[in-house]
């Protein structure tokens, strides 16, 4: 076959694709958090992608409320035939440890299909707190136990996480304060009311250009390009504090094969689209490389480590 001839036959294939999929129907995204926050956000940006991928409409739907429970739970009862997909946070792998009972089960109820992109956190203090470095952090925290506060955006939030990991590893005892969402929290650390705060990159990154914030570490494995001068938390001796926010794209249990196969398919596609790579570097994440299996290992990585965490740190959701 010529190079001119397949290429012609590649919207064909698209929409022949979609129609073994569940007959050219429409395929809802559904978010589990609000318009405007950062599973919103992809979801929206590989929207039309999967759809010009598949052939077939793709819309995003927003299901928000109990830490991404209620998307969660509408996707784990939706037929399994592609048209339902959840696109969820970090807070998946953290909600089975957090909720005594969830509406359906983690571990049997869904199809890893991939995982978008993952992005670093940033430990951002006020700038005129007197600790200049993570060391610093640490050398007063052990001073003052339980007296040093750090922000989050609620109990059980990403950031309070960040924080509960970081107070394990550097063996230090920090106070929590939880608010109800990250803009508040972002604000008031910025306003001095509560010196520190484990920030996503992408919210906090104009803030700490303007000097309206001062980062003393990411929590990702390396240096994120967006702030290429920050240092991991690794390379300043909290070894092993790698917190990532990340998007997962889930289906119900119980696909036929060859539909979880296109999906799979398209999602990579979706990622290996120059413009979704392009804007999710811009945010200061980065594409996750992996397929549907390598996405369901990193999902039961992440549930082991958090109930790790959420166990010995005593989080609950009060």
């Amino acid at each position: 076959m010529s190079a001119a001839l397949g290429s012609a036959l590649l919207p064909w294939c698209a929409a022949d694709a979609a129609a073994a999929i569940a007959g050219g129907k429409t395929i809802t995204l559904v978010v589990s958090y609000p318009p405007g926050g950062g599973a919103d956000l992809i979801a929206r940006l590989i929207a039309p992608k999967l759809a010009e991928a598949l052939g077939q409409p793709v819309i995003v739907e927003n299901r928000p409320g109990a830490s991404g429970t209620i998307a969660a739970g509408q996707v784990a009862r939706a037929a399994p035939d592609g048209t339902t997909l959840l696109v969820d946070a970090s807070s998946f792998a953290v909600n089975p440890a957090l909720f005594g009972k969830l509406p359906y089960d983690t571990a049997t109820a869904f199809e890893p299909l991939g995982v978008i992109a993952q992005f670093a956190n940033v430990l951002v203090c006020t700038p005129s707190f007197e600790a200049r470095t993570v060391a610093d952090v640490i050398r007063l925290a052990r001073a003052k136990p339980r007296q040093i506060a750090y922000a989050s955006s609620g109990n059980g939030s990403a950031q309070h996480l960040a924080g509960a990991l970081f107070e394990e590893l550097a063996k230090v005892q920090l106070n929590h304060v939880p608010y109800r969402g990250g803009g508040p929290a972002l604000t008031d650390v910025m306003g001095g009311q509560v010196p520190l705060f484990f920030a996503n990159v992408a919210s906090s990154m104009g803030h700490i250009q303007a000097g309206k914030l001062r980062a003393l570490a990411v929590t990702a494995r390396l240096r994120t390009r967006v702030l290429p001068e920050v240092p991991t938390m690794d390379e300043l001796g909290v070894k092993g504090h790698e917190v990532l926010e990340w998007n997962p794209v889930l289906a119900p249990a119980g696909l036929a094969p060859a539909v979880k196969a296109s999906l799979v398919a398209a999602l990579r596609k979706v990622k290996d689209d120059a413009e979704v790579v392009g804007r999710v570097r811009t945010l200061g994440g980065d594409i996750f490389a992996g397929d549907g299996t390598q996405a369901a290992a990193f999902l039961k990585q992440q549930q082991v480590l958090w109930a790790k965490v959420v166990r010995q740190q005593g989080i609950n959701r009060d």
